[in-house]
């Protein structure tokens, strides 16, 4: 028997609450939606929920908005049912459920290696080589990468190693100089980046997996007699033909990875792609999306990032969902589209528009004198009793307000309404849906609001209660 949710919800909510539930798979539960007589669902309090709530007998949970504070105890007892409380943005219903709604079976499988690199160890302390690994191992890292520099070689390679493997890391070397590769070897790391010509004697006594790199990358000069030497020495390898910037043989380089598969069809390799995300000037994530895609159709294991521009500061989060969805992708034989949303960051995936006889309608039934903006058709709107106020630029808006000479705005309420103005405008300004009183969706680096304005008062519980207001007027 499928579980069936009564969701609760206001007047505000109910269409967006309606479009995320229908999106969802009606194989994973059962609901009921429960408008209450108030305009924002995130200030009621169960107490006042209780008067007001109608729940079915076939419910067998009740869903309130993740914004409702109090004791849900005794509104558990009244409704005979759990009383749980969902996420804060209703848009991550789906994901509150586990992703199953939202998710197909099997996504989520992945079999691409991430190493992240940290450049320039050499000049960074060892406890901040520590918290910066911890970090990248947070973020999605597989292997980290101990980058060092070129010149004389680095005394403290082996201690970092060290450090890093007895704080539980797996972890590369990244250089050529057999001086710095080997200390690292003998400490414990893994991977060597990279060998060619110059080091390939010295890698047969290394002990681990390295990396092979052309001596000339245009022609791949030399890989081929570095790949024989080190199978004949039965040394472990991965491939990495080196993908290079654009404008200077990207689609060229990409051309040799593909030539380097035909060529060695079962061998593991590596794509360095932070040599794209780095050097290009574009967010960092459509690009890590498209060389994975590259990767897991080429049958490319593993890639290198790094997060040293501040566009690719999440390099290594991007590369781990991307990971996973075109993995789904290549298996399922399926686009990556509507599976990932947390890759979507600059813009919504979808907007949705209350509409402006909507807008009017619901000027017309307020009765209050509490604002709601709005944010949608290159307009901000501003909604009280009487009164609907639209404009492109919020200082106008805002103008058109003091014009009627409102009685309820002081100086903390004008704060709030220019802070929520402020980013109504970047929602308009980048195609993004906008929630009065809630975080913008930037995906996987949304930060979620504390609402530390939204305080109710008291109500006789003998006396049917106005709606709960706000500090800031709003209903």
């Amino acid at each position: 028997m499928l579980a069936h949710y009564h969701f609760v919800t206001g007047r505000l909510a109910e269409n967006a609450l309606r479009a995320t539930l229908e999106k969802l798979d009606p194989r994973d539960f059962e609901y009921s939606i429960d408008v209450l007589p108030i305009t924002v669902a995130a200030l009621m309090t169960p107490k006042w929920i209780a008067r007001h709530i109608q729940v079915g007998e076939c419910a067998t949970h009740v869903m309130l908005p993740g914004y409702c504070e109090g004791d849900l105890s005794d509104l558990a007892a009244a409704v005979g049912r759990p009383v749980i409380k969902g996420p804060r943005d209703l848009r991550r219903i789906g994901e509150f459920f586990g992703n199953a709604a939202t998710r197909a079976p099997g996504y989520g499988q992945h079999d691409i290696e991430i190493i992240a690199e940290i450049n320039h160890a050499p000049r960074l302390s060892l406890d901040e080589i520590l918290l910066r690994a911890d970090q990248l191992r947070a973020s999605g890292a597989d292997l980290i990468d101990v980058g060092c520099d070129p010149g004389d070689p680095w005394a403290g390679v082996g201690d970092c190693v060290k450090a890093l493997r007895d704080a539980g890391h797996r972890v590369s070397i990244d250089s050529l100089n057999p001086a710095e590769i080997a200390p690292a070897a003998r400490a414990g790391a893994e991977l060597v980046l990279s060998v060619n010509r110059s080091n390939r004697d010295a890698a047969i006594d290394w002990g681990c997996e390295v990396v092979v790199i052309p001596d000339d990358i245009p022609t791949l000069g030399g890989l081929d007699e570095t790949v024989d030497l080190l199978a004949r020495h039965q040394v472990p390898l991965r491939i990495d033909p080196i993908l290079e910037p654009i404008g200077c043989g990207f689609a060229a380089s990409l051309a040799r990875y593909q030539a380097t598969r035909d060529r060695y069809p079962d061998a593991e390799m590596m794509m360095g792609i932070g040599n794209l995300t780095e050097l290009t000037d574009v967010d960092s994530a459509g690009i890590n999306v498209l060389l994975l895609g590259i990767c897991q159709e080429l049958g490319i294991r593993s890639v290198l990032t790094t997060e040293v521009i501040n566009w690719a500061r999440s390099s290594v989060r991007e590369c781990d969902l991307a990971r996973r969805l075109v993995h789904f992708a290549v298996e399922q034989r399926t686009p990556p589209k509507h599976l990932e949303e947390r890759l979507v960051m600059l813009r919504d995936p979808q907007t949705r528009d209350y509409g402006a006889a909507q807008l009017e309608r619901l000027a017309r039934q307020i009765k209050d004198n509490n604002y709601r903006l709005f944010a949608e058709r290159e307009q901000l709107h501003l909604i009280s009793a009487d009164m609907h106020l639209s404009a492109t630029d919020p200082f106008q808006l805002f103008e058109q307000l003091m014009a009627k000479s409102p009685r309820n705005l002081d100086a903390s309420h004008a704060f709030y309404l220019g802070f929520e103005l402020s980013k109504a405008l970047t929602a308009l300004t980048l195609g993004k849906q906008y929630e009065q009183d809630q975080a913008l969706d930037w995906g996987l680096l949304t930060r979620e609001e504390n609402h530390h304005r939204l305080t109710r008062r008291r109500v006789n519980q003998d006396v049917e209660p106005d709606p709960p207001t706000t500090a800031d007027g709003r209903e």
